[in-house]
């Protein structure tokens, strides 16, 4: 004899519903990526102009033509674009063209708007030490709006996010040893006083980098 079902008999637990593996997030439209461009290099080129206005220098391409400029009469803008150029073949061979065209925009954009921010501000009184911290966290800020919508300020970064598509390394962290021999060889050019806040904007920068891009956390 069966027994009778009973009403308080517990029913199975349906499985929960899996999230998918492989979520890819809607790319950005050509509006969002002008804007994000427009953004990310005003800020970039304003931290590198706070920087220049405190007599300090900064890692990467814009660290060397910040001193470039510092020992010439040709202003940040056009080192920028210069020492930039070798680096676009790099970034055709390994980041492809739709990467190379956004990085070279970026790149004159930076250029141009380096040369607005004195013009529309002086910044010739800024102190040193606010003009180093925070022109270097506005800079790593500028860095993340551009590599989330697929661009860079060329130069060593574009190295730096090949290595982190490519391996998974952080890029942060690859170009804050990049950026500490770049700024620790301006010894000879800026004033010893200045060497040891340049050294600490170079990590501030880079550690923005670090903690707010890393892979798989932006897949837009």
């Amino acid at each position: 004899m069966t027994a009778e079902p009973s009403d308080q008999t517990p029913l199975p637990a349906s499985p929960e519903p899996s999230p998918p593996e492989h979520a890819v997030a809607p790319p950005h439209s050509p509006a969002e990526d002008v804007f994000a461009f427009v953004i990310g290099t005003l800020m970039v080129s304003f931290g590198v102009s706070l920087l220049s206005a405190s007599g300090a220098v900064t890692g990467g391409v814009a660290g060397i033509a910040i001193l470039a400029s510092y020992a010439s009469q040709w202003p940040f803008g056009v080192w920028f674009v210069l020492i930039n150029t070798p680096f676009f073949v790099l970034a055709v061979l390994r980041m492809g063209w739709a990467f190379t065209l956004k990085t070279i925009v970026t790149v004159v954009l930076v250029s141009l708007f380096s040369t607005l921010h004195p013009v529309m501000l002086d910044l010739d009184g800024v102190q040193p030490v606010y003009g180093v911290l925070f022109g270097s966290a506005v800079t790593g800020v500028g860095f993340i709006v551009l590599f989330r919508h697929r661009a860079s300020v060329g130069g060593i970064s574009i190295l730096c996010l090949y290595l982190q598509d490519r391996f998974g390394w952080r890029a942060g962290y690859l170009q804050m040893g990049f950026d500490a021999a770049i700024v620790l060889s301006s010894v000879l050019v800026v004033p010893p006083h200045l060497l040891p806040l340049s050294i600490a904007g170079a990590v501030v920068m880079n550690l923005v980098i670090a903690l707010n891009h890393r892979p798989n956390r932006y897949t837009a």
